[in-house]
């Protein structure tokens, strides 16, 4: 499960509006990956490839109906996901799964975490580079909604199972909304990291 729009500044700089409730999709299966593997797209379909660095929690017991306060009981552990999109799909199309689902679009890793080594969520450093260059540079306590408040939210009504990863959502800094922008291309190497957490680097190809 995946939370879009939970910083202001990346809102902001996509010009999209977060509501009052968190805007959720889904990221298929196929487009898990590894740290230090290669996720390769094909221009034909994507010009316009973006990193999102991204707090990655892992659900440990099962959660339905849970409160704010108990929520981060349910959590096993913390993981970094760069959540990769083609942002042309994203905006031509009304919801977010299949521009962010591509094959390897959603690299996870390369640790977890337990839980108990992170004593608050929100207080943690979340960093992009590309090719060495620092592009996000954040904290998660910039988020909108706190990580406690997203499981209550998404376990109303629909139990989350053992082994559910739920993406935060990314700090500003997208390299599509940079002038001129900064995205992803062949040969680029993407870094998301947070600190305490670890560091996942991809590899990119790209085919015509």
């Amino acid at each position: 499960m995946a939370v879009g729009l939970n910083y202001a500044a990346h809102s902001g700089e996509l010009n999209l509006k977060h509501d009052d409730t968190p805007t959720v999709f889904t990221l298929w299966p196929n487009s898990l990956a590894a740290h230090g593997g290669t996720t390769t797209w094909s221009r034909a379909q994507s010009e316009s490839v973006d990193y999102e660095a991204e707090l990655g929690v892992i659900i440990g017991r099962p959660a339905l109906n849970v409160s704010e306060e108990d929520a981060l009981d349910h959590v096993f552990g913390y993981t970094v996901v760069n959540d990769i999109s083609a942002r042309n799909i994203q905006y031509s199309e009304a919801q977010w799964s299949r521009c962010k689902s591509l094959d390897g679009f959603t690299p996870v890793g390369p640790y977890v975490v337990t839980a108990d080594e992170i004593p608050d969520p929100q207080d943690l450093h979340i960093w992009t580079t590309v090719d060495g260059e620092t592009l996000q540079d954040a904290s998660t306590g910039q988020m909108i909604r706190s990580v406690a408040k997203l499981i209550a939210h998404l376990s109303q009504g629909i139990t989350l199972l053992p082994g559910t990863l739920i993406s935060t959502g990314s700090p500003g800094g997208s390299g599509y909304s940079r002038t001129p922008q900064r995205l992803l291309a062949d040969g680029s190497v993407v870094t998301v990291g947070i600190d305490g957490v670890g560091a996942l680097t991809t590899h990119c190809a790209t085919v015509a």
